[in-house]
């Protein structure tokens, strides 16, 4: 992830309580990839992005597209045709 989709993934972890410290993965090179590692120190840290990512996944509620439960989709429209009379 580049700088300022680190900055949403940060906002969005914290949001969640997901521990984590988004940072360059290297340090030096503030423009080059992020990730997310269990402590701010570059010397002692591990990426811990897999983890994280996975962590806010499962508290984000289920969004898959599938079969609507019955009743769940709303009113549609059809045409409600009447039995023929035997007259």
């Amino acid at each position: 992830m580049d700088a300022e989709q680190a900055r949403r993934v940060d906002s969005v972890l914290r949001r969640f309580g997901i521990p984590g410290v988004v940072a360059p993965a290297d340090p030096e090179q503030l423009t080059g990839p992020w990730r997310v590692f269990d402590k701010a120190d570059p010397q002692t840290r591990k990426d811990i992005t897999a983890d994280a990512l996975a962590a806010l996944a499962a508290a984000l509620p289920a969004s898959a597209p599938g079969p609507d439960p019955k009743g769940a989709s709303g009113p549609t429209r059809g045409f409600i045709l009447p039995p023929k009379s035997d007259d």
